[in-house]
């Protein structure tokens, strides 16, 4: 009966451990599902931006084309958002370098200057750089 005892504290131990990787992968999946997805958004927004004329560039963001600097996303369209997107163009001698920073839900409030300054202490899931030439 002892020995019963023993072997089923010793299984339920072991379980307890297996309970905790299960757990940590099922977080690294969702995290990695996220980066994918900020990772596509930001894509998408550098493609956008590359279809732009050098007018059209030095005018973003415009209202009249719908546009958006800073804008949540809803990825599923369940009226509820998923992500942050931060659009920044900074005009050079005939080139535009672009930065498109892409942020958890949890950042729809926070300060959009707070967030660029320091992108990795608030959870960033995806940072796009690249220059566009006109």
């Amino acid at each position: 009966m002892i020995e019963a005892i023993i072997g089923i504290g010793v299984m339920g131990v072991a379980m307890l451990g297996l309970a905790q990787i299960f757990l940590l992968g099922v977080a690294n999946n969702r995290r990695g599902g996220e980066i994918a997805a900020a990772s596509f958004f930001a894509q998408q927004r550098i493609e956008y931006l590359r279809a732009l004329t050098a007018e059209e560039l030095n005018g973003f963001p415009s209202t009249a084309r719908g546009e958006s600097a800073d804008e949540t996303i809803d990825a599923n369209g369940d009226g509820t958002p998923e992500f942050r997107r931060i659009t920044q163009i900074t005009a050079g001698n005939q080139s535009y370098t672009v930065k498109i920073l892409v942020f958890p839900a949890a950042k729809i409030g926070a300060d959009a200057a707070a967030l660029t300054a320091n992108p990795w202490g608030n959870r960033v899931r995806a940072v796009l750089n690249t220059v566009i030439s006109r």
